[in-house]
């Protein structure tokens, strides 16, 4: 039942439909991934909507490889957008990790390469930091704080 809950998810992401994303989510449901972290069942939602919506419809999803039973799931989706901060062309490739609860997602761990992501969405800086600890949690602390501002705008 829960590789149903996770073709929901990416099936609704295909659509652009956040709203149908945080539906797949337990109440107490925690995300990662090396952007956004520790967030919790409001804050993944807000998430999706935000990336969502600063994409203008020129955000292109896919995914395969799902591999799923009651208790976990994983899969791989690709992403193609242009980065909202420079405007450069990315295509990112993410390896997602599941646990379900009552056939919803309570934990949810996306991982994909910082450095190649970087070397796409930031262009020199990300080619030449992608790889160290300052440019990770700077890209983490301007998501996070561009997140909280997103909440605060939508509440």
């Amino acid at each position: 039942m829960s590789k149903k809950t996770l073709e929901t998810f990416y099936d609704a992401f295909i659509e652009l439909d956040a709203i149908k994303m945080g539906n797949c989510y337990h109440p107490n449901t925690t995300f990662n991934d090396p952007a956004f972290r520790n967030l919790n069942s409001a804050e993944v939602k807000a998430m999706w909507a935000m990336l969502i919506e600063r994409s203008n419809g020129k955000l292109e999803i896919e995914y395969h490889s799902v591999v799923a039973d009651d208790r976990l799931g994983q899969c791989t989706w690709e992403a193609k957008y242009p980065f909202s901060k420079t405007g450069n062309q990315v295509h990112n490739i993410i390896h997602a990790t599941m646990e379900f609860k009552d056939d919803l997602i309570i934990n949810h761990v996306d991982n994909f390469n910082f450095w190649r992501w970087s070397s796409m969405a930031l262009g020199t800086p990300g080619k030449l930091l992608g790889w160290t600890s300052y440019l990770k949690n700077k890209v983490s602390n301007m998501a996070m704080k561009s997140l909280q501002e997103y909440m605060q705008k939508s509440a």
